[in-house]
């Protein structure tokens, strides 16, 4: 290939992003038209609707090269490896980030010349190139859990002429051996922050990452290092990344989830809207209050499969089910259990209408190193709303199509994402 093929690419991507008001430093303007996102990204996998077969795109077939090539450089999040699920079908394990995201994160992130920075979240190797070419090899560090993926972008990104030092370990760990790191940014979720990572960024430095209490319930957060914890605000846009996987995985979430039978049940009428996810402030807040291992999602209709409610359930008996159909402004309610598990969301969303209907940068986070994680709202340790992380938070919905009639998981929209599914980081 030659040069004239991606650069002028990797020069409209950059140009696209400015023009979006995404991208403001010249710095990483000149880093997104210089990095060959096509050498880290020889091909991706794309699929067609929920259950469909992935099938992969490379440039090596003469008649979809050129189509390859423009949505390497698109604004786009592209899934770089497959692997068998626990279903036994095939499933993203690895993805290239949408670059307007990953731009807006490295912005963020405000590194200076001279700062180390670590990434926790390897993936395809792009976001590394893109701070060696801004920050030098020797001060970029690179972790990822799958040494199959740090061997590949190894090779890559030394075919770009990058080298920064890549290390296949758990993220959870950090990188002790070459701390401290001026800034750490992790490209996958967490229900919690690591303490580790404090521990490895020097006083005043910054850690950026996405923190989920559950599953799309957070935001990315950058978090000032102070000498006896960290504390910082959610930026102002919503982002979702998979989540931090481990050497040794948590328990597996229970399966005893009940079994919806609406004769069981209370019923009593809601106002609010059956998919609380399309607030996913309001789904954060509601979080807090809600039981361990909750479970969502549709009834599908037998003959249409379109969703006629959504229902929450909990291993503890807990369940609700909300009719998509209107009955004079308002949707039926099926509840039984010890939690009123819609009751959290109504709260929930009572609550942010009653502040003021926030947005995410009013809301920030402080960790002190006995791993407290304190949510709060315009001023930390406010003395009004504040909530604790619970000790079982974790991302562990279910996703995908569940036998019969329903369907589970996500159903929230994406302003930009890297791949919003709980699976290995990037």
């Amino acid at each position: 290939m030659t040069d004239d093929e991606w650069t002028g690419r990797a020069a409209h991507l950059a140009d696209t992003l400015a023009a979006a008001g995404v991208l403001h430093d010249p710095r990483w303007r000149e880093a997104l038209r210089a990095v060959p996102r096509h050498t880290l990204v020889p091909g991706y996998f794309v699929q067609h609707g929920p259950g469909a077969n992935w099938h992969e795109v490379t440039g090596e077939d003469p008649a979809g090269h050129d189509t390859w090539l423009d949505t390497v450089y698109s604004n786009t999040a592209l899934v770089t490896a497959l692997a068998t699920g626990d279903d036994g079908q095939p499933t993203a394990v690895s993805s290239s980030s949408q670059p307007s995201l990953m731009i807006r994160m490295l912005e963020a992130l405000d590194v200076q010349d001279g700062q180390r920075v670590l990434e926790i979240g390897t993936g395809s190797g792009y976001n590394a190139a893109l701070l060696s070419h801004r920050l030098g090899d020797t001060q970029v560090f690179s972790v990822d859990i799958d040494a199959d993926l740090v061997e590949l972008a190894s090779q890559r990104l030394a075919r770009t002429g990058y080298h920064p030092t890549l290390v296949a370990v758990d993220g959870e760990q950090g990188l002790p051996d070459h701390a401290p790191y001026d800034r750490i940014i992790a490209t996958c979720s967490v229900s919690a922050v690591p303490w580790s990572w404090a521990q490895q960024t020097r006083t005043g430095g910054l850690i950026l990452v996405d923190v989920k209490t559950g599953h799309n319930a957070g935001n990315l957060v950058a978090l000032r290092r102070l000498s006896d914890r960290l504390e910082g605000r959610f930026l102002p846009k919503w982002a979702g990344f998979m989540a931090m996987r481990h050497d040794n995985p948590a328990e597996q979430r229970p399966s005893g989830y009940p079994r919806r039978e609406r004769s069981e049940s209370t019923v009593r009428a809601t106002s609010l809207s059956p998919r609380p996810w399309d607030n996913l402030i309001v789904w954060f807040l509601a979080q807090f209050h809600q039981p361990a291992n909750l479970t969502f999602g549709f009834n599908l209709d037998e003959q249409t499969l379109r969703p006629t409610a959504t229902f929450l359930t909990a291993p503890d008996g807990s369940w609700c089910e909300i009719d998509h159909e209107q009955h004079d402004g308002k949707h039926q309610v099926f509840e039984v259990g010890p939690h009123q598990l819609w009751q959290a969301v109504e709260h929930a969303h009572q609550l942010w209408q009653t502040t003021g209907q926030p947005g995410w940068e009013r809301f920030g986070l402080t960790i002190t190193d006995d791993h407290r994680h304190e949510f709060w709202l315009d001023t930390p340790h406010s003395p009004e709303h504040a909530w604790h992380l619970p000790v079982h938070a974790g991302t562990v919905n279910l996703l995908g199509l569940s036998s019969g009639a329903g369907m589970v998981g996500s159903a929230g929209s994406v302003a930009e994402a890297g791949v919003r599914r709980p699976w290995p980081c990037r």
